[in-house]
């Protein structure tokens, strides 16, 4: 029965995707994403802008999606405006997983999240994130780590998402949560704002080789946060205050206003993967034969 199935090991099933192998429970998954829509229209009366962005890669290509983190309500968000029609798989902090005797572990690992070490090269999740993406899923990453003004912590960005990408050879797709860091401000009660999420355009991890080798995946992933910032603020990239943001970090700003990256519909990346695939397929009939 799936209902007896362990958590632990359903970090390794695929949920949708190409592979042949046997599939997470679904049911579950199903049933919280809906209890979830539903509480959440009602409250927030949530809406999406540009979901038309994810929906092109579905059944086609792996993607990974990256948002800026303000509340603990960014990845409920991103995973019900990503169901039905997909599912998102989460890295969440390993720590999580345990929390009362497995019971939260159990809810994480039914939609889908799997654990990673925080602060380490954890390369058993960088390995299954990346088996995610060549079977075609989606990959879910905060690539702040932790929830911006929250503690003493300097923001910073991590890399691991440019990375991610990489190793499994697809686009990353920027996007946002608005208004969900005004749902409990600290000495305040609940409050219920009307809540946006939008999506902004792909990007090719490979548009950033013309940064030197050791700055490459920085640069990926600090130009994907201030696309996010940008859908967030609503403002053109160009107004994103990237250093106020991370003050601690490395600032591309003039890296990119020499060497713009290009920009891209979802329906043109698609179109480019499609066409890399035929080409491969081409190559192998051709040796084979």
């Amino acid at each position: 029965m799936s209902l007896l199935v362990p958590y632990e090991k359903m970090w390794d099933m695929p949920f949708g995707g190409s592979s042949d192998e046997k599939q997470a429970p679904h049911w579950s998954g199903n049933l919280i994403w809906g209890f979830l829509a539903f509480v959440f229209k009602i409250c927030f009366r949530y809406k999406v802008e540009h979901r038309e962005r994810i929906r092109a890669f579905s059944g086609k290509s792996g993607l990974v999606v990256v948002a800026n983190h303000t509340s603990f309500l960014d990845v409920a968000f991103m995973y019900l405006v990503t169901r039905p029609g997909q599912w998102i798989r989460f890295m969440g902090r390993e720590s999580l997983f345990g929390n009362a005797n497995g019971l939260v572990g159990q809810i994480l690992s039914r939609v889908g999240a799997f654990p990673i070490k925080r602060d380490s090269a954890d390369r058993t999740a960088i390995k299954r994130a990346t088996r995610m993406l060549k079977n075609g899923e989606i990959v879910g990453i905060l690539p702040e780590g932790t929830r911006r003004g929250k503690g003493t912590k300097t923001p910073e960005i991590h890399s691991g998402a440019a990375f991610i990408a990489k190793m499994g050879h697809v686009p990353i797709l920027p996007m946002t949560v608005r208004n969900a860091e005004n749902v409990k401000r600290k000495g305040e009660r609940l409050h219920f704002p009307k809540i946006s999420i939008e999506y902004g355009n792909p990007i090719l991890v490979e548009d950033f080789d013309f940064l030197p080798k050791e700055d490459r995946l920085d640069g990926c992933t600090w130009y994907a946060m201030r696309e996010c910032f940008a859908l967030s603020l609503r403002v053109p990239r160009g107004q994103v205050d990237m250093p106020a943001l991370f003050p601690g970090g490395k600032d591309f700003t003039a890296s990119f206003a020499e060497h713009p990256i290009p920009e891209r519909t979802s329906e043109e990346v698609m179109a480019q993967i499609e066409a890399k695939k035929a080409a491969k397929a081409k190559a192998a009939k051709e040796t084979a034969a």
